[in-house]
């Protein structure tokens, strides 16, 4: 809203005390992806701003949701009976989030590697990760959509405040740690959605409808996976670290 203050004078001024901390124990992170966005970050010239990278980022996540969008308007492409979305767009969407999610990997590194990182750089990388939170979720939905082989739309406002719960518990356990533990659940889910993209060009999206264990569908096992991973590997990581610190504390 114009005219609204978003950022009160104090907080402006403890700008200039911050100091960004975060501890990545994620092993997929550690021994795959960091290697490779080390490697990637190479590439890109010094001149370039990381904030940049993470726009452009940011905007692949929001091409992919428009672009399925256009598809999948009300999410019933996927259902029987309808006309599904071309194998094409999967694979693309598919590619972009996985670039998408690379230069979320390489924009602090580039800031970093350039000596340009700051306070205000990071409350525009991760403010722009909440909204991504709310177009790769909704994205993904047209995967599964509607009808009756799909995934109920409460199932997804459920898994968008899945999402968000993570992506808040995250900061609120830096705000009191004062460090930036990332979570697990970030960098799985995205390498994860990315290869579901590739796999639903190939196998079509009635594969997902079929049953995995008796009658549990793989899109239940997605969705599964979604919820498991939050419940039981982000939260119990951001209670022991934070209560980790609190007793180091005492």
């Amino acid at each position: 809203m114009a005219g609204y203050d978003y950022v009160s004078p104090e907080q402006l001024a403890g700008f200039d005390k911050y100091k960004y901390s975060a501890l990545d124990t994620n092993p997929l992170s550690l021994y795959v992806m960091h290697p490779f966005w080390n490697t990637i970050v190479k590439v890109f010239p010094t001149w370039l701003a990381p904030n940049l990278i993470t726009f452009s980022g940011f905007l692949l996540v929001v091409f992919n949701f428009l672009l399925l969008t256009y598809f999948d308007p009300d999410f019933y492409a996927s259902a029987p009976g309808h006309k599904h979305v071309p194998d094409w767009v999967w694979i693309v969407v598919g590619i972009l989030n996985f670039v998408a999610y690379t230069l979320d990997g390489v924009d602090g590194k580039q800031a970093r590697r350039t000596n340009s990182s700051t306070p205000l750089g990071e409350l525009f990388d991760h403010g722009l990760d909440s909204w991504s939170c709310v177009y790769f979720v909704v994205t993904v939905y047209s995967i599964f959509g509607r009808g009756s082989t799909g995934v109920s739309v409460f199932v997804l406002y459920l898994l968008l405040w899945v999402v968000l719960f993570s992506f808040i518990l995250s900061h609120w356990e830096k705000y009191n740690t004062g460090i930036l533990f990332l979570p697990w659940g970030y960098d799985i889910s995205q390498v994860t959605i990315s290869f579901v993209y590739i796999v639903t060009a190939v196998v079509g999206v009635e594969a997902w409808y079929d049953p995995f264990l008796f009658n549990f569908l793989y899109r239940d096992l997605f969705t599964a996976m979604i919820i498991g991973c939050a419940l039981c590997v982000t939260l119990p990581m951001s209670l022991l670290n934070f209560f980790s610190v609190l007793l180091a504390c005492v």
